[in-house]
């Protein structure tokens, strides 16, 4: 037993060493000077925007069926869990412990996407994942339904990163910047809420209560972006909720018809039009793809039963999935190198920032140990007392990724978070720091992984 188990440790090891191997690929891409962070949020954003959605169709559209919808199901109400809890930690240790509203988002979001789908290929190399084996089951089957399991999960940590506070513009889920939307609102002769408000400065106007946060003078645009940019920014349980922080409109609605809305009607119209975004349209499409039965069969038949887009289409999608799955580690790197380069420049080289000793432990803490414990624990106690046919179902393979899914390093949002808030250099180098040392220290997951996966063998 004993032998078995440091083998699966070593495998462990070995594949967690394997995704933090890609991640610093892409830092050694940004120190060589061939890729830098402009470059990182182009790729971040056609992966967020083509490429996983092209993977949640594919992956979800295979796997879902009548008699698996149960266990996604199980998945989604897994996800909503995990964030509050999540959530509520991050508040009480803001509130309690008087750490930085950041920390809120460092414990809500972890990495969902690229992270497990890279770790769960490399531990299917190193052949763990088979003791989670039935007798009509593959590993190669395996490893599809997990990603898929994985997959959900993230549709679900993507919905709540977009619908949060200001809306963080990140690495991982990066919507348009404002530097977009100025530009297509200039090119039909319209300007932005920002350029109304420069304009409004511009020609001597005083703001006035009806100017709106980016029509405020530079220095107090700062200091009320430094306040409200946070995922916290949003005034949990206020005496009189207040909807000041719209910045922003959907590109659908013209600039005139968006001007004579109340605050109140943007802040809940970008609230729901943030939830439609990309990965939640890929996951919807393929959910329906894989529940209706006519298109499960001509996307993913042969030829021969029926399958006519099978060769050409859904061949193309899974083509662009599966560049999803590494770039985004990638671009990981380059912005984990980048960022501490630039602040590094920018304070100077007698103004390193120190990292925050509690507030990081605290984060690494609750990532690596916290949640693992929960979440095995949770999740087996559940499956033995049920046994097969419960609530969790009988597929070891979506015990085991329900183990690991509120685990691992937080993602890259922090670094944004801080950068849009008009911090100063030393915390976007803190963030840097923070994150660096999240990722350095991942192969520890690999306790995780063993743990998660002896305690599914159990349970079965």
């Amino acid at each position: 037993m004993a032998s078995g188990l440091l083998s699966s440790f070593v495998a462990a090891i070995q594949a967690s060493l394997s995704v933090l191997l890609v991640i610093s690929y892409g830092a050694i891409a940004a120190h060589l000077g061939l890729l830098d962070s402009k470059n990182g949020k182009a790729i971040s954003k056609i992966c967020v925007k083509m490429f996983l959605p092209a993977l949640l169709l594919v992956q979800l559209g295979s796997e879902m069926h009548a008699g698996s919808a149960h266990r996604y199901l199980v998945v989604v109400i897994w996800a909503v869990l995990a964030h509050v809890v999540s959530f509520l930690i991050g508040i009480a240790a803001h509130v309690l412990f008087g750490m930085p509203d950041w920390i809120t988002c460092a414990i809500m979001f972890n990495n969902t996407t690229s992270y497990p789908l890279l770790l769960v290929q490399s531990l299917d190399q190193t052949g763990i994942l088979r003791v989670l084996m039935a007798k009509d089951d593959s590993t190669g089957a395996m490893v599809e339904r997990a990603k898929s399991y994985f997959l959900v999960f993230s549709t679900i940590s993507s919905c709540l990163t977009f619908a949060v506070g200001p809306r963080l513009i990140d690495t991982e889920h990066a919507p348009d910047s404002d530097e977009e939307d100025r530009g297509s609102s200039s090119s039909s002769g319209m300007l932005t809420e920002a350029d109304e408000g420069t304009a409004d400065v511009e020609n001597g106007e005083e703001p006035s209560e009806r100017t709106g946060l980016l029509r405020a003078p530079a220095s107090r645009r700062r200091a009320d972006r430094a306040r409200h940019a946070s995922v916290a920014s949003i005034t949990f349980f206020p005496s009189k909720p207040t909807f000041t922080t719209v910045k922003r409109r959907p590109r659908y609605i013209p600039h005139l018809r968006w001007s004579e809305l109340d605050p109140r009607t943007k802040w809940w119209l970008l609230f729901f039009y943030d939830f439609l975004n990309a990965p939640l349209i890929g996951a919807v499409l393929g959910a329906i793809i894989g529940l209706v039965h006519p298109l499960h069969k001509a996307f993913f038949s042969d030829m021969t039963e029926g399958g006519v887009f099978t060769a050409w289409l859904t061949e193309s999608f899974k083509s662009l999935g599966q560049l999803f799955v590494p770039l985004p580690l990638v671009v990981a790197g380059i912005s984990l190198y980048s960022s501490y380069q630039e602040t590094r420049h920018a304070s100077g080289s007698s103004q390193v920032a120190q990292v925050p000793l509690y507030t990081t432990a605290f984060i690494l803490i609750v990532r690596f140990v916290v949640w693992p414990v929960l979440s095995i624990g949770a999740i087996y106690g559940i499956a033995k007392s049920e046994g097969k046919g419960g609530l969790l179902g009988d597929d070891p393979m979506l015990w085991f990724t329900m183990m690991l899914m509120p685990t691992g390093p937080p993602a890259m949002k922090l670094i944004t978070m801080i950068q849009v808030s008009d911090a100063g250099a030393e915390d976007e180098q803190r963030m840097a720091k923070i994150l660096t040392i999240s990722y350095i220290i991942s192969p520890i997951l690999a306790f995780t992984v063993v743990g998660a996966l002896k305690a599914s063998e159990a349970a079965m």
